[in-house]
């Protein structure tokens, strides 16, 4: 991210005052899967502590969303990565997930899970730049077949990243 643009970014936990731009920036993506309102809400209720946002003198410029698996306490289950379209090829989504995986990390994880369709190059690109750049392995395999979404939505493969020391 350019060291001019980074100054403007204030990445912190999210609160219910931000779950309204959360959902905003998620719609006008045209790429995420869209939650209602209502989910972004509890988002910043019950999982501000492993989700993070970024704050520009704008409002606001991006969120990563995320939750330890109630299974697997050491994994990160990384749901959405959102930027603002303003915001896009800045480094932001780099910057939120390298807040969201250093906070979870200091708390215990291990390893993270995110789970990404074939044809969305930008979050693979997001996710290995993040495996390589924290020296961890990177697997991928299948998780969700588009048998499960009823012809909703295309095939989701888990990414897992880790183990993190």
């Amino acid at each position: 991210m350019a060291e001019g643009r980074q100054q403007l970014l204030q990445i912190d936990q999210p609160t219910l005052a931000d779950g309204a731009e959360m959902w905003r920036v998620a719609r006008d993506s045209g790429t995420l899967d869209l939650n209602s309102p209502y989910a972004y809400l509890l988002w910043c209720r019950d999982f501000a502590g492993t989700s993070a946002v970024a704050r520009s003198k704008d409002g606001l410029a991006g969120f990563v969303t995320g939750y330890m698996r109630p299974d697997e306490q050491e994994t990160l289950m990384v749901w959405q990565v959102g930027v603002d379209s303003a915001h896009r090829g800045q480094g932001v989504a780099s910057s939120l997930l390298q807040a969201v995986v250093d906070r979870a990390v200091s708390q215990g994880a291990r390893w993270l899970e995110t789970t990404i369709t074939a044809d969305n190059r930008a979050s693979i690109a997001l996710f290995s730049a993040l495996a390589r750049n924290r020296g961890a392995r990177l697997s991928v395999g299948g998780l969700f077949g588009d048998d499960l979404f009823a012809g909703s939505h295309i095939a989701e493969d888990l990414y897992r990243i880790g183990p993190f020391v």
